[in-house]
């Protein structure tokens, strides 16, 4: 017999079903925004953070920036560099967050948009 969930965790459920609702049908612009930054941080830097990317990113890209980060992990794109340092976003108050860096294929995906929009520009 399945239990029945109370009034306050049929809501709590619904409220978290219209968020994620919220993010999957924001516009896809943000996401690949935040895309190219990794990207592009890959492409001149060995290692970074979020905290560099974040420097970069209007604040609408911000918001995807974890869920892009993880997408790209579990895709085999990015990897975590077994480094962390501290947050400077004051709201977190200096929690730690990993070091990422390209993978051998997220390299080659970059170095394929690059030659893209070089073609396009010439």
């Amino acid at each position: 017999m399945t239990r029945r969930l109370s009034v306050a965790e049929r809501l709590a459920a619904a409220k978290k079903d219209i968020l994620l609702e919220d993010f999957a049908n924001q516009d896809s612009w943000d996401r690949l925004l935040v895309e190219q930054a990794v990207f592009h941080f890959g492409q001149i830097h060995d290692e970074w953070s979020c905290n560099d990317l974040r420097a970069v990113l209007p604040e609408l890209g911000q918001r995807f920036l974890g869920i892009v980060i993880n997408s790209l992990n579990r895709g085999g794109i990015i990897e975590h560099t077994d480094r962390m340092v501290p947050s400077t976003q004051a709201n977190t108050h200096a929690h730690r967050i990993a070091v990422w860096r390209l993978t051998a294929r997220g390299r080659a995906i970059a170095a394929e948009r690059t030659a893209r929009a070089q073609g396009r520009a010439a």
